[in-house]
């Protein structure tokens, strides 16, 4: 989960809403530098952080029984991405090419930390090797389209957290498929990227939250009630070039 503190609780963005957020930013991209493999591409994004496990325990929670934003959670396991590139590899080997890149990229500083990660990281190495191969697909084109894949991931979390900057200043969102850079800045409540690397001129993009006034759960099973019971709210940006 993404969790963000508000004035009466906390906001809370299942992680399979914040990859369909990206998904979308990823459709808006121009058409010139879409991968060749577009819709596999898509789906890869929108599938990225799914199998988020069970409710049951406290895995959800943190120690004083507030929501756990993910960022929080430090027990790091590869059961979650283990599965979401299996599921992957069922639709296709591209699909899970990207999300084993990007798993790669999530894991590697903790690589040295456990054995069990370390040897998950070099199986990843491995199957992105096969894969590239049976795709006929360069390692030059892979990276390119995972630039495009970790950028609109980047994109979608900084507005998930309400990291826009603000009075007009720029953050940094990451490097394009082309090498760019790639700014965002926010005035106004319109949300522009320089330079403008989107097909349209203007768009809207809406994630859904579920906003909590209840600040402590005894456990998971407590929360998964809370989130399910509470209606739905949109947030929504307005980008224009």
């Amino acid at each position: 989960m993404i969790v963000n503190p508000t004035q009466n609780g906390w906001e809370v963005i299942y992680q399979p809403a914040h990859a369909l957020l990206a998904t979308k930013i990823a459709a808006q991209w121009r058409v010139d530098q879409r991968p060749e493999r577009w819709i596999e591409t898509l789906v890869a994004l929108a599938q990225h952080d799914d199998e988020a496990g069970d409710w049951t325990g406290n895995a959800h929670l943190t120690e004083s029984g507030a929501p756990c934003d993910f960022a929080l959670n430090k027990k790091a396991s590869v059961t979650q991405p283990t599965m979401v590139v299996n599921e992957l590899q069922s639709k296709g080997q591209w699909a899970a090419l990207l999300v084993s890149m990007h798993m790669g990229f999530l894991y590697e500083d903790l690589g040295n930390e456990a054995a069990k990660i370390a040897t998950y990281l070099e199986e990843q190495n491995e199957n992105q090797k096969y894969w590239r191969s049976a795709l006929n697909v360069s390692k030059k084109e892979a990276d390119a389209a995972y630039a495009l894949f970790q950028w609109c991931d980047r994109m979608s979390l900084i507005l998930c957290r309400h990291e826009l900057p603000e009075a007009g200043r720029a953050l940094e969102v990451s490097a394009g498929p082309d090498g760019t850079r790639y700014d965002v800045v926010c005035r106004d409540d319109i949300v522009s990227v320089q330079p403008w690397p989107f097909e349209e001129k203007q768009f809207t993009l809406s994630v859904e939250s579920i906003q909590l006034e209840q600040l402590k759960f005894k456990n998971d099973a407590d929360l998964l009630k809370a989130l399910q019971n509470t209606p739905i709210t949109d947030l929504k940006w307005t980008f224009t070039e």
